[in-house]
């Protein structure tokens, strides 16, 4: 299931061979909702289009560890932060904290979910869809228990041409 911008459903139909393409909407949870309308299935895995180096491993990982773990509605894949993080106001970007970093994790997707308990969680205002930056925090936010999985491969997020030659250089290492 592939939900495409509005206008490019044909393009991206040609290039995602057998998967269905939906209309998609302005924001990426209204997206996702869209989608879950041709959805019936227990398990749902959302992954965006900016991580094209997650792995068919990384996909097995937060879907068994979902489907093992009863008590969850969902596991993401997440990468503990190494960087030292600061709070900077807006305007002027002077340094105003340190934060402590421990127990702070880079969100990833893939992301699965029990279907039903997504489905709910997208149930939200548009505001409110536009705003999540993951299906993860909407489904936290409705109540629901998420697990950070480890990811333990490379899964970087591709969106400048710095971001490319790092993926260009990622695959070249891959044995296929």
């Amino acid at each position: 299931m592939v939900a495409a911008p509005l206008g490019y459903e044909e393009e991206i139909a040609a290039l995602a061979g057998p998967a269905i393409v939906v209309t998609g909407a302005s924001s990426r949870s209204g997206s996702v909702a869209s989608a879950l309308t041709r959805v019936d299935t227990e398990l749902v895995v959302v992954h965006d289009a900016a991580r094209p180096l997650a792995s068919s491993t990384v996909f097995d990982e937060v879907t068994s560890a979902l489907a093992a773990q009863a008590k969850y509605d969902g596991v993401i894949a997440a990468a503990p932060l190494a960087d030292t993080l600061k709070r900077a106001s807006p305007l002027d970007l002077r340094v105003s904290e340190t934060l402590n970093r421990e127990g702070l994790w880079a969100v990833q997707t893939p992301q699965a979910f029990r279907t039903p308990v997504l489905r709910k969680a997208l149930t939200v205002d548009e505001a409110a869809l536009e705003e999540a930056t993951d299906n993860a925090a909407l489904v936290e936010a409705a109540g629901a228990l998420v697990h950070v999985h480890l990811v333990g491969e490379p899964n970087p997020k591709v969106t400048s041409e710095a971001d490319l030659e790092v993926a260009a250089a990622l695959l070249a290492r891959r044995a296929y």
